[in-house]
């Protein structure tokens, strides 16, 4: 092959690629994010085991959610408008499946941006390439219109959580242990 439609070849598949953030994510991350997602299966496999005593409506609701098979992050880019919801797994209640709120990633040319833009819990974070089929997010909690502090701020701002993707129209990040309220938070994305 010559360079080329070698470069072209390489052009190609780099557009097929999600976005993602220079350096990588065990550069930035903070120790006690690190040992949440250490810990990610045992805490989710806790959180719902709890939310199975919640409502059975917003139980199926979530079984129905969790059971959508994933796929690959490298056909699809996110960037755009959406609308999202969280679930609270475990903890203080059970089960809590809030209303849909707006949600916008962008592409800052380091890679995928999220920003909660309505509701009274919001966070602003980036994603990080961990996978075919999951990324990882940093970012960070804030309430109302209060700015949100840069992620590595400490516990009660800073977010973690493994993003999975569904379908072209929906995804989620999984967040464990979460600095309020539940075991788990789930936030759901779809257009």
């Amino acid at each position: 092959m010559t360079p080329g439609p070698l470069f072209a070849a390489l052009a190609v598949v780099a557009l097929t690629l999600p976005a993602q953030a220079d350096g990588g994510v065990q550069k930035q991350i903070t120790a006690a994010d690190k040992a949440r997602l250490d810990k990610y299966g045992e805490t989710r496999k806790a959180a719902l085991d709890e939310a199975k005593a919640g409502d059975p409506a917003a139980v199926k609701q979530l079984d129905e959610l969790l059971a959508r098979p994933l796929v690959a992050f490298s056909d699809k880019d996110l960037t755009g408008n959406w609308k999202c919801r969280t679930i609270k797994a475990g903890g203080l209640s059970p089960l809590v499946i809030y209303g849909w709120f707006k949600c916008k990633v962008t592409d800052d040319g380091s890679g995928w941006r999220l920003e909660k833009i309505s509701g009274s819990q919001r966070t602003a974070g980036r994603f990080f390439d961990d996978g075919e089929k999951r990324a990882i997010y940093l970012g960070s909690f804030s309430v109302n219109n209060d700015k949100a502090k840069p992620y590595g701020s400490g516990p009660e701002s800073d977010q973690v959580g493994y993003a999975f993707r569904n379908s072209a129209s929906e995804w989620r990040i999984e967040f464990p242990a979460p600095y309020y309220e539940s075991k788990l938070d789930i936030m759901e994305f779809k257009r």
